[in-house]
């Protein structure tokens, strides 16, 4: 039997099952159209205002540095694993250091650059600076 067969049947049923599941779950749920259902509803709370907020960008420069560090954890693990075997196996220690100093070492320059252009420095929103004045006053 030809392995691919059984690839193409696991794919067949992979996707049927929830195509088969959505269509029986329309054609058996009762159907009440009402305007509670179509409500916005966020944790029961009543939603204000509009949802065109603006988002100080500060929010996404800290997940991008997460994302950036995660992934060179993620890179550097497989890493410590082969370090003793292949310094057990002949390497010598700049053979098996090198790569690794210069991927961090661009990590820190880009982690430089990030501090000197204002990434990890938190910004107050206008609004929290409002807020400041007029306690202040």
């Amino acid at each position: 039997m030809n392995p691919w067969i059984a690839i193409g049947a696991l794919a067949l049923v992979a996707v049927g099952i929830p195509i088969a599941m959505m269509a029986v779950s329309a054609l058996l749920r009762p159907s009440v159209p009402e305007q509670g259902k179509s409500a916005v509803y966020e944790s029961g709370e009543i939603p204000t205002g509009t949802t065109r907020i603006r988002f100080n960008i500060q929010y996404y420069m800290v997940a991008l540095l997460f994302v950036v560090f995660d992934i060179e954890t993620v890179l550097i693990f497989p890493w410590t694993v082969i370090y003793r075997p292949a310094l057990e196996g002949g390497a010598s220690m700049m053979e098996v250091l090198a790569p690794m100093l210069v991927f961090i070492g661009v990590l820190v320059v880009g982690l430089v650059w990030a501090w000197r252009q204002g990434a990890v420095q938190w910004v107050s929103s206008p609004r929290a600076l409002e807020e400041k004045t007029e306690a202040n006053q």
